[in-house]
């Protein structure tokens, strides 16, 4: 007697293997059978209508630590097909905690208007478990937020004392059961270490067969010199590396630097190294709009860097330093959220529109919206081609994920779109439209790929014994109905997803169901 049957479909196992028709049998959580099941009883048979059954998607670069308290039924994850997802990439995490009370209100500041009623990795899961979530859900450690608890936002080499501390503070999140460490080298504090620093980290790495995750040093003009750098970073530490939304985001560069880095990637795993790549399926980037702002004017933190923006000779130079970076770009650069009401009517519009509308330069009109939001505004930033993504996302080692957050349909602003549509966009317009790889290949690279990065060794794949995260959609139909006009929706064509085993969401609808687990590398559930 199983729980439920799917019979009836064309089963897609994650593995690229060509797909087959057969059913699913599901009991206890779990996948119990796969192929002919003739005669079995079930509380629920459901008739997949010769619909493609495939994996639950698993996206290892996301940013849902920062809002699964807040959004714990994930709509924005669950209705795209999104059953796993890996929290604090970019080098940025809830956790670890400082208890001096400065570094906390830094992290505070920089992250988010969290509680931060935790310390350690291990307490921040232990209270999503409590809670309960819709997604299966596991982070990274962020080497930014275990630099800024051992040392603050200061621009400058740690003392030996201090990269100790980092050191004990990464192992203790990799104990924990943290899956990999993350930077994020274009944001302070983590932009203030070395190769040097990194290395030395990414060390702790390899005992735990943990990787190296990064959002290079720089995704424009010096792309080239950013993955140089990333691996010399994975051969001096042995540890695997992970090129975090991989991408070329200045025009000068366009159809040039990726043939580059994936040369370069290629030339690496021919030498034996463990080198792979994530990218999202999108034109634009996304991030907060104080990214505009010289580094240096970060050091000591937020406070700072407000305090810097309200002094008048000390804008003057960030504003210089900013025209000369941005010639061009403000009209590229459209404000998606902010705090408060007042300056609701920025979102949707570009940086230009804001400063003509205000009868300031591009450059006053972005500081004057960090100030006045004390940092709380995003952007997304129209900086990369077409020609680059389809190159870049053809590459066999690399696999999709969404940079995106977990939320609901009612989420406040207009996120990028990637939030709610990156997996399914991948099927209808890379597979489906422009028929880059077939249906097996695109589902591989969702599924059984990241499944094996991350060493999940129960998901990911349509397998007896298998926890039954799935998805069952229609291939004609499917659609990534989200746009950067209108991001908020859910995507056409997926019928049914289930998370370990439990009907989560049914033709577009959330059903409600908190049947996610909390992953921790190297712990079985």
């Amino acid at each position: 007697m199983y729980d439920t049957i799917i019979k009836n479909v064309r089963i897609i196992d994650g593995t690229a293997a060509p797909w087959q028709r057969g059913s699913v049998a599901i009991k206890d959580g779990r996948i119990h059978k796969v192929g002919a099941i003739p005669n079995a009883e079930a509380n629920e048979i459901v008739d997949g209508e010769d619909l493609y059954l495939a994996p639950g998607f698993i996206d290892l670069h996301s940013h849902s630590d920062t809002s699964l308290q807040k959004y714990p039924l994930a709509e924005s994850r669950i209705l795209q097909g999104i059953t796993t997802e890996i929290g604090g990439n970019c080098g940025m995490s809830v956790a670890p905690v400082s208890t001096d009370a400065e570094k906390k209100k830094q992290l505070q500041d920089y992250i988010g208007d969290l509680t931060y009623n935790w310390e350690t990795i291990g307490e921040y899961l232990h209270l999503l478990e409590a809670q309960k979530l819709s997604v299966n859900f596991g982070t990274a450690v962020g080497h930014g937020t275990i630099r800024l608890a051992a040392m603050g936002f200061d621009a400058r080499k740690p003392t030996e004392t201090e990269l100790a501390a980092m050191r004990s503070l990464l192992r203790g999140a990799l104990r924990d059961g943290a899956f990999f460490l993350s930077s994020g080298l274009i944001y302070p504090p983590g932009c203030y270490a070395d190769t040097d620093e990194l290395a030395a980290l990414a060390e702790e790495l390899v005992p735990f067969g943990a990787f190296y995750a990064t959002h290079m040093r720089d995704e424009g003009d010096h792309l080239v010199e950013a993955l140089s750098e990333a691996l010399e970073i994975a051969k001096r530490s042995g540890a695997p590396l992970q090129v975090s939304h991989h991408k070329c985001t200045r025009k000068t560069g366009w159809q040039v630097s990726c043939k580059t880095t994936i040369a370069m990637i290629d030339r690496a795993r021919r030498e034996g190294m463990d080198v792979q790549a994530d990218q999202y399926p999108y034109s634009a980037s996304a991030t907060s709009l104080d990214s505009n702002v010289s580094l240096w004017a970060f050091d000591g933190g937020m406070e700072a860097l407000f305090h810097r923006l309200s002094d008048p000779i000390t804008r003057e130079q960030l504003k210089q330093e900013a025209k000369e970076s941005h010639a061009g770009r403000w009209g590229d650069i459209y404000v998606s959220y902010v705090a408060s009401e007042k300056n609701a009517w920025t979102v949707g519009k570009n940086i230009e529109e804001i400063a003509k509308h205000r009868g300031v330069t591009p450059e006053d009109a972005c500081f004057d919206l960090i100030l006045e939001e004390r940092g709380r505004v995003n952007e997304v930033n129209y900086g990369m081609c077409e020609e680059d993504i389809e190159y870049i996302m053809k590459q066999p080692y690399v696999m999709i994920g969404s940079d995106g957050e977990a939320a609901s349909i009612t989420y406040p602003g207009q996120p990028h779109p990637r939030w709610y549509g990156t997996f399914p966009r991948v099927l209808t317009k890379y597979c489906k439209e422009r028929k880059l790889f077939p249906l097996e290949t695109a589902i591989f690279k969702m599924t059984g790929l990241p499944a094996s990065r991350l060493g999940l060794s129960d998901r990911g794949l349509i397998k007896e014994g298998m926890y039954a995260d799935l998805v069952l959609f229609n291939f004609d139909e499917i659609e990534d109905t989200p746009t950067f006009h209108a991001p908020k929706k859910a995507c056409k064509g997926i019928r049914r997803v289930y998370v370990n085993g439990v009907l989560t969401a049914k033709d577009g609808i959330h059903t409600g169901a908190k049947a996610g687990a909390i992953l921790r590398k190297g712990v079985q559930q």
